[in-house]
């Protein structure tokens, strides 16, 4: 679908915008010795090597690169479920292997983008896992999912609100944002942990308007393919030390100037949901078929 069809050109809310700091020299990594990981990296492990991303910019602190998103639909029944990409089988240096990717908005979108922090071994990310890619509530974080049960679907109607939502920390009307799991409806599993946001500021990107105007083609083409309704979503596993950060979720943030960003309040990290980037980095293998 078109951009301009999907998301009409709206005027209206404006919002601070914090300037990228640091985020070139900090957002690439890949090193000398990645180019030697292929697709098998060993015996015992599949997939890796570098792989290009898009996600939410690493803005401060010592993350080294964005977070990857994940792109959503928005189902018939109005629940809100991650895109996992196609599977497919390939013979690779004399062995199957089982690989999850596929073309989207321009990229090539694979479960490599997940694969790092230890995700990698989670049973969500192998790409034949029996899982349904709804995002499921994780209550605990934000009051207004204090009502729901763990596990309970997110649908669309659960951000009805969004651009009036607020709590005590930073401004309103930037979103509304909620904590889920992906992939880890099976019991005994490890938790895939994703952001989930509805924002009035997601078809700006998506149409480049104003503060936006700076976001590459590439991107915005990857965003109309991977938001719908407003709705983003990236996999919230800091790329510092691997904790859990939130948007608009803890209250020392406002000591680092992320109050209305994703802040980490483990080691500062800061990262801006309405500054998406296409980064690269060095995927790790997950385990052997």
């Amino acid at each position: 679908m078109a951009t301009e069809d999907k998301y009409p050109t709206a005027s209206g809310r404006r919002r601070f915008v914090k300037g990228v700091v640091g985020s070139a020299a900090l957002g690439s990594v890949a090193t000398g010795g990645a180019t030697a990981v292929g697709l098998v990296t060993s015996q015992t492990g599949v997939g890796g090597g570098i792989t290009e991303y898009v996600g939410i910019a690493n803005t401060d602190g010592p993350a080294p690169r964005a977070m990857p998103l994940v792109p959503i639909e928005i189902q018939d029944d109005g629940t809100i479920a991650g895109v996992w990409p196609d599977t497919k089988t390939e013979t690779v240096q004399g062995k199957d292997v089982t690989i999850a990717e596929m073309n989207l908005g321009g990229m090539t979108f694979s479960s490599s983008w997940f694969q790092y922090c230890g995700v990698q071994t989670y049973a969500g990310i192998d790409p034949g896992a029996d899982a349904d890619n709804v995002f499921r509530a994780v209550p605990g974080t934000y009051d207004w999912q204090e009502d729901m049960e763990a596990g309970d679907a997110l649908t669309i109607a659960d951000f009805e609100d969004y651009e009036t939502w607020s709590n005590d920390i930073g401004e309103g009307g930037f979103g509304k944002p909620a904590k889920a799991s992906w992939r880890s409806q099976k019991e005994n599993v490890q938790t895939i942990p994703v952001q989930v946001l509805r924002s009035p500021e997601v078809p700006k990107m998506v149409n480049g308007e104003g503060e936006y105007s700076n976001l590459s083609g590439t991107v915005r083409q990857f965003l109309d393919a991977a938001t719908e309704d407003g709705v983003m979503a990236w996999l919230n596993k800091c790329t510092h030390f691997c904790c859990v950060p939130g948007f608009k979720a803890y209250p020392g943030s406002e000591r680092f100037n992320a109050e209305n960003e994703v802040y980490c309040q483990c080691h500062q990290s800061v990262y801006d949901p309405f500054q998406p980037v296409k980064k690269q980095f060095t995927a790790l293998p997950r385990p052997g078929d």
